[in-house]
């Protein structure tokens, strides 16, 4: 007997990559799943629809999956995609924010469009997608569901070439933090992945940076993410909310978020004297900081 048995999930961007393997994870311990995927390219152009050829993998292996071709960057689209699990099966459970497309250029040659389109798929995309299961959620006082929502390092730590993808992958893990408070009077959960794989969206990143890519390697690949994206679905994850889950090279690991780690305070509006040596203490508090939690991250043995 499956962990997720009679549970509903969509999954979007779930015609490859992440989406696929989780997507095919999650039917394999017993949920039903709405596969959605536009079929575009990794900048959103195109479109076919290779969401049918993930359905027809679940069910050759006897699980329930219906196919959903809709963009999450639209409105419409996002209600679409939850109207797809309401006609399907009867309701909703799970959804996984997957969706997400690139348009790598520094900001000195990116275009209005290059950023427009970036954020509308990611960030308005998990707002599309999440605000009509939200909304049932409260009509239908449903219970127990989980919101998984897929940011990156490019928006935690910041990367190269990628202002447009990280604004929206920091503000998706903003998202998910605001999120989990006004779903928890329903016991529904709200996490954020940060995910280190090689899918066709990050290969030619991996291999620019000079690193070896082997796709069937599972600690490269993008399996490694799918029991860790399905675990939170579980019973098992009924207290884990408003965490980062960083999935990488066969690690999982949580990540820090936001706090104050050293304050002082005047009783007088702060002169420019004394903050030349309070924001220098700040700053080296800071390092120091790192330097133990980049300590205590090195990765243990399970």
């Amino acid at each position: 007997m499956g962990r997720l048995n009679g549970k509903i999930a969509v999954v979007t961007g779930a015609g490859r990559g992440i989406g696929k393997e989780t997507a095919l994870f999650l039917a394999g311990e017993g949920a039903k799943v709405v596969v959605n995927d536009l079929g575009g390219n990794t900048d959103g152009t195109g479109g076919t629809q290779i969401a049918d050829e993930v359905v027809e993998e679940i069910k050759s292996a006897g699980g329930d999956a219906v196919a959903n071709y809709d963009s999450v960057s639209e409105f419409a689209g996002g209600q679409n995609i939850f109207q797809t699990a309401i006609d399907a099966f009867g309701g909703m459970d799970i959804l996984i924010n997957n969706a997400g497309i690139l348009r790598d250029k520094t900001l000195f040659n990116m275009e209005e469009n290059d950023w427009d389109q970036v954020i509308a798929v990611h960030l308005k995309g998990h707002f599309n997608c999440t605000k009509p299961f939200v909304s049932y959620i409260r009509e239908t006082n449903r219970m127990d569901c989980r919101i998984i929502n897929m940011s990156s390092v490019s928006g935690l730590y910041g990367n190269f070439g990628q202002t447009n993808y990280g604004a929206a992958k920091a503000g998706i893990a903003g998202f998910t933090r605001s999120l989990s408070f006004e779903m928890a009077k329903y016991k529904c959960t709200v996490n954020t992945i940060s995910p280190g794989a090689a899918t066709r969206m990050t290969i030619d990143l991996i291999k620019a940076a000079g690193r070896d890519v082997d796709v069937n390697d599972w600690k490269q690949g993008p399996q490694q993410l799918a029991p860790v994206i399905t675990w939170l679905c579980c019973d098992e994850a009924s207290d884990v909310t408003n965490q980062i889950i960083h999935v990488q090279n066969g690690t999982v690991g949580i990540m820090q978020q936001p706090a104050v780690i050293e304050s002082f305070l005047s009783e007088e509006l702060w002169s420019l004297d004394q903050l030349d040596r309070v924001i220098g203490n700040l700053v080296e508090t800071k390092k120091n900081h790192d330097s133990e939690v980049q300590k205590k991250a090195e990765p243990k043995k399970s």
